[in-house]
């Protein structure tokens, strides 16, 4: 139950398109620029050249495009589209109405909006640079990726851009296009989409994707912005199957449930969003009267605070969704298409929530509350309180047998990789329909990593009538960080995963020069553990790395928690690489393996010298708060750089 990618996203920059800075990519008038959504797990991209640019999977919100098309002097004057989007609804259309763009998109989408059809083969070129539109269906039957060349020259590519295609650690979900074709219909697509045309790339050729961890539109993606074809080739868990049936049960065997707007948001990529009115965003505001009859007429109210002062007092059935999360996703699987809907928080929270909804076409709520919650308790409108429980005064509880009834939230994959207990799993996006096995009158606690979905779940249950409901503060990170036991999975247990993915799931695999450039750009970004006897650590190390011995790695729970990805390090890579293939199992946190050890780092990199293990050498990074190795309850996680609202 560790800090998972979408606790990892909560901070207040995620919340807003993000230059990745370490794939920018600067040469003679040309310019490459990757951006992220981390709410969202979007990655959209700019590419400029010759005085144009030429956007990618954009988002609705284009303000970010516009501001560095500008720094950078160039004009917006194509827009590509890879496929039609489920998840979120695309720029595409402001982006034609800003800039007088002309959008390009696979004839096979048979697009509603004015567009430039394009086949297989085409050839998309300005500036010193050359797109190539390659066909690969199997997320959807639209699906391209588009192959870049520069110079324009160049006979191969210089990277693919695709889309929802191909993933860093995954493929696209084929599951979402309802009864007009099947999955395993797609599935078959995607396989000859990699087998035919994807896999015959060279495997220096670096691919990005449209989304990375956390989002819905496929199974464990990796955090990683950039791979090669090569590392996919090999730690792909997916393209791994070479015999069609086993792949095509791979790809749709396990998958979570897709949220219900997904279709509604394709359907408005496919036949042209609106246009928003960006000045015009804020709904109007309503008086707590006004709010209360909108509910007893069926409209929801969405209460964007935090879980604690949620907690502590709101507008009876209202389901909190904090705005710092993943709000859009969970406003889209929570409150049916459609549905009337009011805002409630801050004059701060209803900006950004009306504002943020928008990307998902939740496009008109009936307004917000004025003077939110506080407002509505002067009123003498009814409020609801959700009682918050420390974690070692639920683990007390547990002990004597006076604990309430605990219902984890999260994920059945989740729930079997790592828990606090024999506690009921009933995921939220099920909650409003399997609560009816509990009964009303008795005292429910939900749980989750860290109390953003266990607040929401609270919430349901206040609003399905229940009487007596906990949160547990902090989430099961605040468990963790008490030193209280957790449990994990037994073997073949796991039902939300496709075995055979299971089978083959492995940490990721470092070079020796990998890990050096990781070493030197990246420092603070990961934490780097050597498991060697302390003997030969103390002979020479790498700068930053801590010692830690085998056996605690694997059994302390501390080590599977984090955003920061977990770096193990020995002598060849055999004992690391095992250790990481268990804790792989255990936590959805990035385990990556030193591969061949140090005795390949010495070996096979301009490695910077090794270091005493009692010196401070001033290139080592600035680690994640590692677990005491000698302590055998969990250390406490260091603070997140990004404010969590958690997951």
């Amino acid at each position: 139950m560790a800090g998972d990618a979408e606790a990892a996203s909560h901070g207040d920059e995620a919340a807003f398109p993000q230059l990745v800075a370490e794939t920018e990519i600067k040469a003679d008038d040309f310019v490459f620029r990757q951006y992220n959504l981390g709410v969202l797990s979007h990655y959209s991209y700019l590419i400029g050249s010759g005085g144009e640019a030429m956007i990618v999977d954009p988002a609705r919100d284009i303000g970010k495009y516009l501001e560095d098309a500008k720094a950078l002097n160039l004009k917006i004057t194509r827009v590509y589209m890879t496929h039609s989007h489920a998840d979120f609804v695309a720029g595409h259309a402001e982006l034609a109405k800003a800039c007088g763009a002309k959008i390009i998109a696979n004839e096979a989408t048979q697009a509603g909006y004015p567009h430039k059809p394009v086949k297989d083969g085409d050839t998309i070129a300005f500036g010193n640079v050359r797109g190539v539109v390659v066909t690969t269906p199997g997320h959807t039957p639209d699906g391209t990726c588009l192959y870049v060349h520069h110079p324009a020259s160049a006979p191969d590519p210089d990277f693919v851009l695709t889309g929802d295609t191909l993933f860093i650690g995954s493929v696209g979900r084929p599951d979402l296009m309802g009864e007009g074709m099947t999955a395993a219909a797609l599935a078959r697509m995607g396989f000859d989409s990699w087998n035919q045309k994807l896999s015959k790339l060279p495997d220096a050729t670096k691919i990005f994707p449209a989304h990375g961890a956390g989002s819905l539109c496929g199974a464990h993606l990796s955090d990683k912005p950039v791979s090669t074809i090569g590392e996919q080739r090999l730690e792909n868990p997916y393209i791994q199957h070479k015999d069609l049936n086993a792949y095509v049960m791979a790809v749709i065997d396990g998958l979570p449930e897709a949220p219900q707007y997904f279709k509604h948001n394709a359907k408005m990529n496919h036949d042209g969003p609106p246009l928003v009115d960006w000045d015009k965003v804020v709904p109007p505001a309503l008086a707590p009267a006004e709010v209360d009859a909108l509910a007893k007429g069926g409209a929801w109210i969405i209460d964007a605070r935090d879980a604690a002062p949620f907690s502590a007092g709101h507008p009876a059935g209202a389901i909190n969704i904090g705005i710092r999360g993943r709000f859009e996703t969970w406003t889209g699987i929570m409150i049916p298409w459609g549905a009337k809907f009011v805002l409630a928080g801050s004059d701060e929270d209803v900006l950004e929530s009306a504002f943020r909804l928008k990307r998902i076409g939740y496009d008109a709520p009936a307004g917000f509350l004025k003077g939110g919650a506080e407002a509505w308790a002067q009123a003498s409108l009814p409020v609801n309180t959700i009682k918050l429980v420390k974690p070692a005064d639920l683990h007390r509880q547990m002990q004597d047998g006076t604990a309430p009834i605990i219902v984890d939230v999260r994920l059945p994959a989740e729930w079997m990789g790592l828990r606090i207990g024999n506690v009921l799993n009933i995921p939220l996006n099920a909650l409003f329909t399997e609560s009816k096995r509990l009964a009303k009158d008795l005292p429910v606690l939900t749980v989750c990593n860290s109390a953003y979905r266990s607040s929401m779940g609270a919430a349901v249950l206040l609003k399905q009538g229940f009487t007596d409901v906990y949160n547990m503060e902090g989430g099961s990170e605040a468990w963790i960080e008490a030193g209280l036991p957790t449990f994990g999975a037994t073997p073949g247990t796991q039902g939300a995963t496709a075995p055979t993915v299971r089978a083959v799931r492995l940490p990721e695999r470092l070079s020796a020069d990998e890990l050096k450039r990781m070493i030197m750009d990246m420092p603070g970004t990961f934490e780097m553990v050597d498991i060697r006897p302390a003997a030969q650590f103390a002979d020479y190390n790498l700068p930053g790395a801590m010692n830690a011995d085998v056996a605690d790695v694997i059994a302390n729970p501390a080590y599977l928690v984090g955003p920061a990805p977990l770096v193990l390090l020995d002598r060849d890579g055999s004992i690391a690489m095992a250790v990481g293939g268990i804790l792989s199992q255990k936590s959805p946190r990035p385990i990556k393996v030193l591969y061949g050890g140090l005795e390949a780092y010495w070996r096979d990199s301009s490695a910077p010298a090794p270091v005493p293990a009692a010196s401070a050498p001033a290139l080592a990074p600035a680690p994640i708060r590692a677990p005491a190795p000698s302590t055998p309850a969990p250390a406490k996680p260091a603070a997140p750089k990004k404010k969590s609202a958690g997951c």
